[in-house]
């Protein structure tokens, strides 16, 4: 309260800006709440892996193990995504079960610095290619023993990592975490965000001497006075209000997309390579690949071709050995088993499908970019809005999978989903439009293009599987 006493906003402020500053004067009722969401997340993770599988009885109203598998994969993932268009990463530094725990066991570790292999801005790109492939490999939306293990995993490796580096800090936030990649896309066209004035930053006391020197525990290790992406900050709230030149505001959704500024700061991530290559390949690729396998005739007819090829061979082992629950699908009681040869075949198709359609998106963008001048990973930026639907779509196919075994059939959703990746489309060529310095229509076009494969995709899945 005395902080707040020193830094507080002048009346324009408005009334967004008193919610961040309230967000800061009551961090208790905020921490009370991520310990509250850690009890949940470790219920509906821990317990269901010890529990026998659901009869096909069961319901999400009277069975655990259903309640979970919809609560994760039927709410909490799809909106989480759309939080992070909304929001930005509020859901990181309000809700965010991995973040509380790392950031407080941080508090009694080792307090080391950060080395240098860990900043390297490809273990995002990796992490998230790695979990999705993983999941689809152990069916992890279907299982609670594979999502203790993925998500239960990469909780302990959040707190490994707290205990070792960084005081009172997200490091495994920053620059592990599996969707943190993904989150700093979105946001970036969140309209809410936290504005840093640098003026008046600088105007205040000791302004440019402690311009490093944060009153207030920046969690994500985020410079303040040089904030101008949404893309790291976790919307925490703590920084409201500091030197009377932070303070939360709204913003247009392109503002940051839009932005040419190309100063050294925390917006050229913008021109960074990683981010655009999770976007292409990861989002709008390995992420396809992994929602649209399972309803593929074309991944039918892949594993029948390479089992009667096997079989032509006399190589039956992998038609007949099955992995471990931890490395492949293996639940017998459930008539539901992977072999070898399921396995391989689906890594191959995850992996074509990033190829050909992370290609083509690629294709289009540095055929773009030629024609204007732009670098191809600055448009790929313009596609963030599609990326985030498309990922929205997919998971909430599993929403009214879900509904639908409850009996509650949702006949208009693949209109609904097909209208909302419509609206990403034109959303997006209006970027490259906008972006583009000269040969607007070529960026509109080329963009538009880009993501004619992906809509392509999601339509076939849609209408014609």
């Amino acid at each position: 309260m005395n902080v707040l006493a020193e830094h507080v906003l002048p009346p324009q402020g408005g009334w967004l800006a008193r919610a961040g500053l309230a967000m800061r004067r009551y961090r208790g009722a905020i921490i009370a709440m991520q310990w509250g969401v850690v009890l949940g997340y470790l219920v509906l993770v821990v317990l269901p892996a010890f529990l026998p599988l659901p009869p096909d009885q069961a319901h999400i109203w009277n069975n655990l193990t259903r309640f979970a598998q919809f609560a994760f994969w039927g709410i909490w993932w799809p909106f989480v995504i759309l939080s992070m268009m909304a929001l930005g990463r509020m859901w990181c530094g309000v809700l965010c079960p991995e973040g509380a725990l790392t950031e407080w066991v941080s508090r009694y570790g080792l307090g080391r610095g950060i080395p240098r292999w860990m900043k390297w801005g490809g273990w995002p790109f990796v992490a998230f290619v790695m979990t999705t492939v993983f999941g689809q490999m152990t069916s992890v939306y279907e299982y609670p023993k594979p999502a203790l293990l993925i998500l239960g995993g990469s909780t302990v490796a959040a707190i490994a990592v707290g205990l070792i580096w960084g005081r009172e800090k997200r490091v495994w936030c920053r620059h592990l975490c599996p969707v943190s990649g993904v989150f700093g896309l979105l946001a970036k066209v969140a309209p809410v965000h936290f504005k840093v004035d640098q003026s008046a930053w600088d105007a205040a006391p000791g302004g440019h001497r402690t311009s490093r020197q944060h009153a207030v525990n920046c969690a994500p290790l985020i410079n303040i006075r040089r904030m101008e992406s949404a893309s790291a900050c976790h919307m925490c709230g703590r920084c409201a209000g500091e030197r009377d030149a932070v303070r939360l505001a709204l913003r247009s959704p392109n503002a940051e997309i839009l932005n040419r500024k190309g100063t050294p700061t925390d917006s050229a991530e913008d021109l960074a390579l990683w981010p655009a290559r999770l976007l292409v390949f990861g989002m709008l690729g390995a992420a396809l690949g992994a929602f649209q396998w399972s309803a593929s005739p074309w991944f039918v007819t892949a594993k029948q071709a390479a089992a009667e090829w096997l079989i032509d061979h006399a190589i039956m082992w992998p038609l007949n050995e099955t992995g471990h629950w931890w490395l492949l699908t293996y639940y017998p009681e459930a008539n539901d088993v992977f072999t070898w040869l399921d396995g391989g075949t689906l890594l191959a198709y995850i992996a074509a499908e990033t190829l050909i359609v992370g290609g083509w998106v690629w294709g289009w963008l540095r055929l773009a970019g030629m024609l204007t001048g732009l670098p191809w990973q600055r448009l790929a930026h313009t596609l963030i809005p599609f990326a985030g639907a498309s990922v929205f779509t997919g998971l909430s196919m599993l929403t009214t999978s879900q509904l639908s075994a409850e009996g509650i059939s949702l006949r208009w959703a693949n209109d609904a989903r097909m209208a909302l990746l419509a609206l990403a489309v034109l959303w997006a060529a209006s970027l490259g439009w906008r972006l583009a310095p000269r040969q607007r229509a070529a960026a509109a076009f080329g963009v538009a293009m880009a993501v004619s494969l992906p809509i392509a995709a999601w339509a076939m899945q849609f209408f014609v599987w």
